[in-house]
């Protein structure tokens, strides 16, 4: 029998091939158009998502039901002694803690990590995990680790319209209405726990000069001496994110610049074009 399964869900932006690949068991998190459950990379593609955005369709996300949990971590006990799961952010969702009471029934077969992370920094902390099993660290171990690196990412993100915040209600309707005619483009941060507000400029250029400039900073300072990954990331059409990809390689020439795609958790909120940068510490 194996020893321990490495379990996360799409919110990590990883893909079933890439999972498939990597050894990684991706639990499809469940998400409502109009009142109809589709489940991420399930019977609705990515650009269908986007379609049914911008035509005005009701989003919603959800966190797994348990029977969805469970009959996962059941079927991955069939061939491993223990299953390490890795969901989003506890502060952003509420599967952290519906697992963790699930897993109480396990006899400590089943561990739940709270990385406080999503996208390409919990693919990130996913990564890890799967380098400490096959490096033969212990359940305990590396839930530790990753729990104790969980605050070492930063990913800052710009959207090119400020209709979907004011949907999920992170900006209101005035404010958005203000902003649209201004050009104002608003910088979000998440550092950590959850998604705040790190600078509001006009034009979509300021935006993004202001995250290269916050990148910088952060490489500077938090993540001087550090082993750490740079990503870009987007939300819809490939297009303008193959830009974003090469102005990042033009100014990080030194590093190696990767492109992740925004879960939809995460591209609801933002809507199409969103376009982000991360820097993500690895164990």
């Amino acid at each position: 029998m194996n020893k321990i399964a490495i379990m996360t869900d799409t919110n990590s932006g990883i893909t079933p091939s890439c999972a498939e690949q990597n050894g990684i068991y991706l639990l499809k998190m469940p998400f409502t158009i109009n009142g109809e459950e589709y489940l991420e990379y399930g019977d609705l593609s990515y650009d269908k998502f986007f379609e049914a955005l911008e035509t005005g369709a009701e989003v919603f996300t959800s966190q797994p039901s348990p029977s969805a949990l469970t009959d996962m971590w059941d079927r991955l006990l069939e061939s491993y002694e223990n299953v390490i799961y890795i969901p989003m952010s506890s502060a952003l969702s509420g599967t952290y803690s519906t697992a963790k009471i699930l897993a109480a029934d396990y006899n400590n077969k089943v561990f739940v990590v709270d990385n406080k992370r999503i996208s390409v920094s919990l693919s990130c902390a996913v990564f890890d995990a799967i380098k400490m099993a096959k490096q033969g660290f212990c359940c305990e171990e590396i839930v530790e680790k990753l729990e104790k690196n969980a605050l070492n990412a930063s990913i800052y993100i710009t959207v090119s319209t400020l209709e979907y915040l004011k949907k999920s209600g992170r900006v209101t309707s005035a404010g958005a209405a203000i902003g649209s005619i201004l050009g104002i483009k608003p910088v979000l941060q998440i550092n950590g726990e959850k998604l705040d507000a790190y600078k509001k400029v006009r034009g979509m250029k300021a935006a993004l000069d202001t995250m290269l400039e916050a990148a910088d900073n952060d490489l500077k300072t938090f993540f001087k001496n550090k082993k750490f990954k740079i990503f870009i990331a987007y939300s819809g059409k490939k297009d303008t994110a193959c830009q974003w990809l090469e102005t990042l390689r033009e100014h990080y020439p030194q590093y190696q610049v990767e492109m992740a795609v925004l879960p939809i958790s995460i591209s609801c909120h933002t809507g199409p074009d969103a376009l982000g940068i991360g820097i993500i510490e690895i164990i």
